[in-house]
């Protein structure tokens, strides 16, 4: 049976990365939804959407996935815009959720930001959840209400995801080694660097899958770095020298959002539902850099 999928945040980092791993798959049929074709905040224009996709996936008799890969991502601002990332991130899954009830399976991109970051040990999927910042607050209100619309939905937490499209973490660290002599970076954060394409590969692997998967799933790259060693790896593999990379702490660095001291999200879950484990984060990042 052809399968019909719908990606929500088409055009930011993983969603780029998703309709690349999609294009992969000749015969299935792939609908990009961006900011420009639907305001998540509109209750309305979300049902609507959902409802006029559904209806051509059952006439031409395919199955429906959505990968909804949208969100509000601009975790300083939301401190002061509560309203909009609330919508986005907490009531718009809600709204997917409900429209997919029954009509194909719903694939949901959440964070480690729905933890604390006080753990010692990889948060499992069933890790009480308790954020610190509104973005985390609002992505954990988008879980719940994934998980009271039912159906065939699942709920992957993802961190310190980076990719060739899009503001993040290892792009930077590259634009600074051509820019600085050296450069400060926090030792006392700890995740686990995640490819957006890897992650993007495990996604549609999930939603492609007949069988259903549990509702909460973690998905990164493993291993454990903080952004310090995170930005030397970047260093040497593009022949600089690591030492440019001086260490300092988080709070060198003030934000309006707390940032999680310990992001590493256990993802035993994920290869015990029978989907292709992840790979080493050091691996990851070193073929994202050939490949960019």
């Amino acid at each position: 049976m052809t399968t019909s999928w719908l990606v929500t945040g088409a055009r930011g980092q993983v969603g780029h990365d998703l309709l690349d791993v999609l294009a992969g798959r000749p015969g299935d049929r792939v609908t990009a939804v961006g900011r420009a074709e639907v305001d998540l905040t509109d209750e309305g224009a979300v049902r609507g959407c959902l409802r006029d996709w559904l209806a051509g996936v059952r006439d031409r008799g395919e199955r429906a996935v959505l990968l909804n890969a949208a969100a509000y991502t601009a975790v300083d601002d939301a401190e002061t815009d509560e309203g909009t990332a609330q919508r986005v991130n907490g009531d718009a899954p809600g709204w997917l959720a409900q429209e997919m009830a029954g009509a194909g399976r719903l694939v949901h991109v959440s964070t480690d930001y729905v933890f604390d970051g006080s753990a010692t040990e990889p948060y499992p999927v069933d890790a009480p959840t308790a954020p610190r910042s509104v973005y985390g607050r609002t992505k954990a209100a988008g879980e719940r209400a994934v998980a009271a619309a039912g159906g065939d939905a699942t709920t992957v937490r993802t961190a310190w995801v980076y990719g060739e499209h899009g503001g993040n973490f290892v792009r930077t660290m590259l634009r600074l080694e051509r820019e600085r002599p050296t450069v400060s970076v926090v030792t006392d954060q700890v995740g686990s660097p995640t490819w957006s394409l890897d992650l993007a590969r495990g996604l549609v692997a999930l939603g492609s899958r007949e069988e259903p998967a549990p509702p909460v799933l973690h998905y990164t790259n493993t291993g454990a770095a903080s952004w310090w060693e995170v930005a030397r790896a970047v260093f040497e593999e593009r022949g600089a020298d690591p030492d440019r990379v001086l260490p300092t702490t988080t709070d060198a660095f003030p934000r309006p959002a707390p940032r999680p001291a310990y992001s590493v999200l256990d993802t035993g879950a994920w290869s015990a539902a029978g989907l292709p484990a992840p790979r080493a984060w050091r691996t990851a990042l070193a073929e994202a850099l050939r490949s960019w």
